[in-house]
C-alpha cells in the first residue's frame, strides 16, 4: 500500500509542479539518433559490454541493447553513449 501511495505523490507532484517524470519517477531517459547513437542517463551501472550486446541495470530491472560494432563513446557514472548499429531495445523485469 506505502508503494502505490508513494507513486501517486510523485505523479501528482510530477504534475503540478511540472517536473520531468524520468526525474521524479527516477526512470531511465533513452536518446537515439537514428540506429547508430543511443545516450541513456539514469541507469544504475554496467553490467555487461561487448561489441554486441550492453546490459545495464535499472531501478526496476534491466536495460539490454542488442546490435553490432558496439562501442562505449562516453561512460559516467548515471549516463552512457554507445555508438555502432543498434538493433534492439528491451527493458527487463528484475
Amino acid at each position: 500500500m506505502a508503494k502505490k501511495w508513494g507513486h501517486r505523490i510523485k505523479s501528482w507532484m510530477t504534475t503540478q509542479m511540472e517536473l520531468p517524470q524520468d526525474v521524479m519517477m527516477d526512470l531511465p531517459r533513452i536518446t537515439m539518433i537514428g540506429q547508430i547513437h543511443i545516450y541513456i542517463e539514469n541507469h544504475r551501472g554496467l553490467i555487461a559490454f561487448s561489441d554486441k550486446e550492453v546490459r545495464l541495470l535499472l531501478k526496476h530491472g534491466q536495460l539490454l541493447v542488442k546490435g553490432k560494432a558496439f562501442v562505449i563513446k562516453t561512460i559516467l557514472p548515471e549516463e552512457i553513449l554507445l555508438e555502432g548499429k543498434i538493433d534492439q531495445v528491451v527493458f527487463l523485469k528484475e
